[in-house]
C-alpha cells in the first residue's frame, strides 16, 4: 500500500481535530500536511481554540497545517487571521470564500496575502469563485484553494471537471495549490491524482481504508459473506 501511495503525485493531508488522531497521521510519511475546521473541532469537543492549536503545533512543526477563522465579520476575520498566522511558519489560515451573507471574502484575501499571510481559501464550489480568488492571491505567497469536490459530487455533479478548470484558472499562481476537499471515499484520492490536483484532504475514517488498496476482490467478497453470516448468527434469527 505505502509504495502505491508514495508514488502518487497528489499530496495527502489528514483532516481532523482529535489530537491523538492528528499525531498518528502526522507520524506517517505519506501524510504531507494537516487541516482542521470549526465543525470538526466542535465534534471533537474542543472548547479552547488556541490551547488546541498550540498543543497540535507542538508536534506538527515541519508540515503545513491549516486553522480556520470563525468570525462572520471581515474585520474580525482579519484580526483572527493575523493572530493565527503568528502561531507558526507552517500555519495557513483558512478563510471562507464568502461570509454567511454570501459576500465575497476576496478583498480580505487580497489584504492578507499582501501582508504575507498564507491563506487557505475554503468552501469553494464554483469556477466563478475560483476566478475571483485567482485575481487577488499574491503570487509570491504560498496559498491553497480548497474546492469541496465531495459536496459538488453530493449534488450529482462530477467534481473532476471543476478541479481541472480550476487548475487552468490558477496555473499562473506559482505558489498556489488546489485542494480536493471533503472526499467521500478512498477512490477520490486516485481521482484527484488523475485530475492533476495538488492536494487532497481526508479524514482518518477514509485514510484507514488505505490498507485496502489493491485488496483481493475475491477475498473481500468472502469477507463480506462471512460478515453477513456472523451477524445473522449474533442476531439469533429463526424462520
Amino acid at each position: 500500500m505505502s509504495e502505491i501511495i508514495q508514488r502518487l503525485g497528489v499530496k495527502i493531508f489528514a483532516d481532523g481535530a482529535n489530537v491523538s488522531g492528528m499525531r498518528e497521521m502526522y507520524d506517517r510519511s505519506y501524510i504531507k500536511g494537516l487541516t482542521t475546521n470549526p465543525t470538526l473541532m466542535n465534534k471533537a469537543g474542543i472548547k479552547n481554540y488556541k490551547e488546541f492549536a498550540i498543543e497540535v503545533l507542538d508536534f506538527v512543526r515541519d508540515k503545513p497545517i491549516s486553522f480556520e477563522v470563525f468570525s462572520d465579520e471581515f474585520s474580525e476575520m482579519e484580526r483572527q487571521a493575523l493572530t493565527i498566522s503568528g502561531w507558526g511558519e507552517n500555519v495557513f489560515v483558512k478563510i471562507p470564500v464568502t461570509n454567511t451573507q454570501g459576500k465575497s471574502s476576496a478583498d480580505l484575501v487580497k489584504k492578507l496575502t499582501l501582508m504575507g499571510v498564507k491563506v487557505n481559501v475554503t468552501a469553494v464550489m464554483t469556477t466563478q469563485q475560483v476566478e475571483e480568488i485567482s485575481e487577488v492571491l499574491n503570487p509570491d505567497v504560498p496559498s491553497y484553494v480548497s474546492i469541496f469536490a465531495g459536496r459538488i459530487a453530493d449534488t450529482g455533479r462530477d467534481p473532476v471537471p471543476y478541479i481541472q478548470k480550476s487548475l487552468r484558472i490558477l496555473q499562473h499562481l506559482r505558489a498556489c495549490e488546489i485542494i480536493w476537499a471533503s472526499p467521500r471515499e478512498l477512490l477520490n484520492i486516485f481521482q484527484a491524482n488523475q485530475a492533476g490536483c495538488h492536494v487532497i484532504t481526508a479524514t482518518n475514517d477514509i485514510l484507514a481504508k488505505l490498507d485496502m488498496v489493491n485488496y483481493s476482490l475475491t477475498q473481500y467478497s468472502l469477507d463480506t459473506v462471512n460478515m453477513f453470516f456472523r451477524d445473522s448468527q449474533l442476531s439469533g434469527f429463526e424462520l
